[in-house]
């Protein structure tokens, strides 16, 4: 195993893989910006050093001072997360160059997979079922791509080659609004991935966003962990996830298992992947894309199959094959995410920045909490609003739910707006409790109710009060003095050496 690996990456992410590094015995080390100076990854890892200012293109974008660190610090291999680095061929390569092992796929397959249209391409040539849309390979000019789609078929969508989480895509209905559509999509990918390449791909109504978790080693061995079901989502980003998908059946999770295998395959992929695909009313699915790294909702997965999918990353990245074999994996239970963000739900989810000023986690049976924040923590505008994951299992789907509803009834952040409001009615929502949602049922069928007469919505001045009477009483708790005891050490010490003379 490793003896030193440095975790390029911030927030809950960073937090988790260092509890993976403790748990195994591998010493831990954190990079920062200068707006995470006192985060919770910075704390908890062994080691800690400063990358630079707060605009991640200066700190955690910065491949180069990434890898000056992990040489001066003997680091023999870097996790990069998810995010920024995770998928960049040139970082994994420059890792390789450097003589530090890159926990996550060879350059080759995040090269193939990462431009989504060489991943279409690459799939299609190992018999994987694709959503129809432009094909081959190299940078389609708008004239063409303006005569391609009526042949596609409206509606579709407009997707970055080199995109994720929703940057650089936009849904055309007609040809005449689409030349400023593809404008904005290009300018849009171009500011967030430095590559304004955009492709086609007919918009699959009705459809359900189902992901494959799998696992690959050096030796040829591929398993696939089930699917998780990401449908829930709010222009293109995910908000809750669940394991397994309520949509499914066994015979649909083994062929699109296979089909997941097949795909990781042809692109010769090692270690942890995900496959994404999207599944019509008829139980079509078609292959989406591929995410080479882990993903925000691998806990889901964890949860339901009992494994460590970072420590396997790790012992995959050692070389070592691994641990399960396919008929091993057996899914038990039901989980959900929620992704806890810093956003105002009654205000178009505006993002919501400022000071923690107070935080209470859910606790209890089947509860699981990934955070990177604490009481006193600022979340800033320079990174992504999420404060944590709350992860719930239960033996079935209904008590996952509530178990769910319990836990968001519990948790409380005070400083800045979360979106528990929001996960609180979806939760009460009839058609999620019946799983009959699709990918745009929040745009479509879901609207959040007006907040209650008197809730801190209305009064927000009653909000305010609160968060001034805890900061003053954290202030004044924080200037408390203990005195030293007058004795040199402490009573239970002092009464037991006493026992021991009057004997």
């Amino acid at each position: 195993m490793f003896k030193k690996v440095l975790v390029a990456n911030r927030g809950e992410i960073a937090v988790r893989i260092l509890r993976a590094c403790r748990e195994l015995g591998i010493e831990s080390v954190a990079v920062f910006s200068e707006a995470d100076r006192n985060a919770l990854h910075v704390r908890y890892a062994d080691e800690a050093y400063l990358l630079g200012p707060a605009p991640s293109r200066e700190s955690y974008l910065r491949a180069d001072k990434i890898i000056d660190i992990a040489r001066k610090c003997s680091a023999d291999a870097i996790h990069p997360g998810y995010g920024f680095l995770a998928e960049r061929e040139a970082f994994a390569a420059a890792c390789i160059d450097a003589g530090i092992t890159f926990i996550g796929p060879k350059p080759s397959a995040i090269a193939a997979m990462g431009d989504k249209m060489t991943a279409r391409n690459t799939v299609i040539a190992a018999g994987v079922p694709v959503v129809p849309g432009t094909e081959g390979t190299g940078s389609l000019r708008d004239e063409e791509l303006l005569a391609l789609a009526p042949k596609i078929g409206f509606p579709l969508l407009i997707k970055a080659s080199a995109g994720g989480g929703g940057k650089g895509m936009r849904e055309v209905t007609s040809l005449e609004e689409m030349p400023a559509l593809l404008g904005s999509a290009r300018r849009e990918a171009e500011s967030a991935f430095g590559d304004g390449n955009v492709y086609l791909e007919k918009l699959v109504e009705g459809a359900r966003h189902i992901e494959i978790q799998i696992l690959a080693d050096q030796h040829g061995n591929v398993i696939s962990l089930g699917e998780r079901d990401c449908s829930i989502q709010r222009r293109h980003q995910k908000l809750i996830e669940e394991a397994p998908s309520p949509a499914m059946d066994e015979d649909l999770r083994r062929k699109m298992g296979e089909v997941a295998v097949k795909a990781a395959q042809s692109v010769d992929y090692v270690n942890a992947g995900t496959i994404e695909f999207l599944v019509d009313k008829d139980k079509n699915f078609y292959f989406l894309e591929m995410n080479t790294r882990l993903q925000v909702e691998h806990p889901v997965t964890e949860v339901v199959t009992g494994i460590d999918i970072v420590a396997e990353q790790m012992r995959i990245a050692r070389g070592r094959q691994l641990t399960y074999k396919q008929e091993d994996i057996q899914l038990r239970g039901h989980a959900i995410e929620c992704r806890i963000n810093a956003e105002d739900p009654y205000n178009g989810f505006l993002p919501s920045t400022g000071r923690i000023t107070h935080s209470l986690l859910p606790t209890g049976p089947g509860i699981r909490v990934d955070t990177g924040v604490y009481p006193g923590f600022e979340i800033t505008p320079f990174y992504d609003p999420m404060i944590a994951k709350l992860i719930v299992w239960g033996e079935t789907r209904g008590q996952a739910i509530l178990r769910m509803r319990r836990a968001l009834e519990e948790y409380r952040i005070v400083g800045v707006r979360t979106n528990i409001p929001f996960h609180q009615s979806m939760m009460d929502s009839h058609r999620f409790m019946g799983g009959q949602y699709d990918t745009r049922f929040i745009e479509e069928r879901f609207s959040m109710p007006e907040p209650e007469e008197g809730s801190m919505t209305h009064r927000p001045e009653i909000a305010a009060a609160f968060a001034t009477l805890v900061a003053h009483y954290e202030a004044q708790h924080s200037a408390e003095f203990v005195m030293r005891n007058e004795r040199d050490t402490s009573n239970w010490k002092w009464v037991g050496r006493w026992e021991r003379m009057h004997r």
